[in-house]
């Protein structure tokens, strides 16, 4: 029986994230893991290096050359185009989609003497209207280096994605959970993606693979998509299903990011793209 390989980065949530997929494979699998330049530049914010793109670019590359037969990644971390030919080809089931606080090792209550550090603008912009006044920089590295660097005193509480923090076995550092209607998630937040080749066979992934979360994927990466949205603006989509029914709501913010409109709306799941590009239209006309 053929070894499928699988691509991932190199992060240690990021292979805990493969080794997700792998565990629902009948098939002999392999993990071959990757530094992304997304990995590699750390000095800068993802504004100033080209966005989230920058992640995904090298395990394309693989995927393309066949030196791979799957990635593995973040859905919220891929870019909202992708490459032709290199499809998402299955979500999984969605883990907590909700961001946290986390504080120094010790404290229990938010230090606004330092700043908050956070890895995104929609976290910002939403985090400026949480805690006016407070000082809110941007952080990069992996789950862990951020860590250190907040135990460190560099920062006086860092916000993350639950999600993350749950895969790594480290909820006991959440102080606070933000429900969804302090701080709306990124598109796609909590899922793992699998991508594939449009020629390739990936009914192997049928176990892995999770219908809710993917037609929920598809309403919120269209919003964002239809906004020219990513992790380099201040975008936000959040979807949930019950029966044949999606709720989505969304985010909009202007270009001058002086207007922040927040916006829902309800409709059939299986029209998840075109509930997604309305209501960005919606939001972006002010209606």
């Amino acid at each position: 029986m053929k070894t499928i390989k699988f691509g991932s980065r190199d992060s240690k949530l990021a292979v805990i994230q493969a080794e997700l997929v792998l565990d629902t494979m009948d098939a002999p699998c392999e993990l071959i893991t990757m530094k992304t330049t997304g990995d590699l530049i750390l000095d800068r914010t993802l504004e100033q290096i080209g966005g989230k793109g920058l992640f995904v670019k090298e395990l394309d590359r693989a995927l393309a050359a066949k030196e791979v037969d799957f990635t593995v990644h973040s859905l919220k971390d891929m870019p909202m185009e992708q490459p032709e030919g290199l499809p998402i080809v299955a979500y999984s089931k969605r883990e907590d989609p909700r961001d946290a606080l986390v504080l120094a090792e010790g404290l229990q209550a938010l230090d606004l003497t330092k700043p908050i550090g956070c890895a995104s603008a929609r976290r910002r912009v939403q985090l400026e209207k949480l805690f006016p006044g407070a000082d809110i920089q941007p952080i990069r590295g992996n789950i862990q280096t951020r860590l250190r660097k907040l135990d460190e005193g560099q920062y006086g509480a860092l916000v993350l994605a639950s999600a993350g923090l749950t895969r790594l076995g480290l909820t006991h550092r959440i102080a606070r959970y933000f429900s969804v209607d302090e701080i709306l998630p990124a598109a796609g937040q909590g899922i793992v993606a699998v991508q594939g080749r449009a020629d390739a066979d990936s009914s192997c992934l049928s176990q892995f693979a999770d219908a809710d979360a993917r037609d929920c994927a598809y309403a919120e990466r269209s919003f964002t998509r239809t906004l020219d949205g990513g992790c380099t603006s201040p975008v936000a989509a959040y979807a949930e299903v019950a029966g044949d029914t999606l709720k989505l709501r969304g985010m909009y913010v202007n270009e001058e990011q002086t207007v922040v409109r927040f916006g829902d709306c309800t409709g059939m799941r299986a029209q998840a793209e075109q509930l997604g590009r309305d209501l960005a239209e919606q939001l972006r006309r002010g209606e």
